[in-house]
């Protein structure tokens, strides 16, 4: 399926594992438009991102995921903008090819993501560390499998941000949760260094397996 523009979802969209691209040039650009818009409360299921994607999914308030799958990630495969405190979930499906993040988190509250797979990519998630407004937010994963990977969650401690893991098998090496100062919007947030089993790192070693 070829769109020549952003999808609007509100309610459910069934992709009925289809593949849907072609917007944006699969590049690194933060202004390209996104694949699909999806409303406050609304879910996407069934879909497959081909590439180039632009800039994935946008997820305007909270939002649920099913078995979703990008060939190419692109620049983020999906960005959570919910300012109500509430929870967006993403349910199966899995993502390649990724420079950088992979979930983008820049409102607030809570993102849940389990049963997916991801394989070359930066991070799976990271709090936004330096956009116009500073939230708290959290995130939780489990039963993931990651591939090749940088880190699995970028989390901003003095924000008092929250990454629980669980039941996590890495193929390689990887960061599993990486704290960062969070800055104003124009500066670069700096790292501080991985943790575990701290008040911001809620992750034991025995959750975490290597291979």
């Amino acid at each position: 399926m070829s769109i020549s523009g952003t999808v609007n979802v509100s309610g459910t969209f069934d992709g009925g594992m289809k593949t849907y691209c072609c917007i944006g040039d699969g590049g690194q650009g933060e202004s390209q438009d996104p694949m699909f818009k999806i409303a406050n409360g609304g879910t996407l299921q069934n879909v497959i991102l081909g590439s180039p994607a632009g800039d994935g999914v946008h997820c305007e308030g909270t939002c649920t995921l099913r078995n979703v799958w990008w060939n190419d990630i692109g620049e983020d495969a999906a960005t959570f903008k919910q300012t109500n405190g509430g929870t967006s979930y993403v349910i199966g499906g899995g993502a390649r090819n990724g420079s950088d993040k992979t979930f983008q988190h820049n409102g607030n509250g809570t993102v849940n993501i389990s049963g997916f797979y991801l394989k070359g990519s930066g991070k799976l998630y990271r709090g936004c560390g330096n956009c116009s407004t500073s939230h708290t937010r959290h995130v939780r994963i489990d039963n993931v499998l990651v591939d090749d990977i940088d880190m699995l969650a970028g989390i901003n401690s003095n924000w008092n941000d929250t990454a629980t893991i669980t039941r996590v098998v890495v193929i390689g090496s990887a960061t599993i949760c990486g704290k960062y100062k969070g800055v104003p919007k124009g500066s670069e947030p700096s790292y501080l260094g991985e943790g575990w089993n701290d008040a911001n790192c809620k992750v034991n070693r025995s959750d975490v397996t290597f291979r």
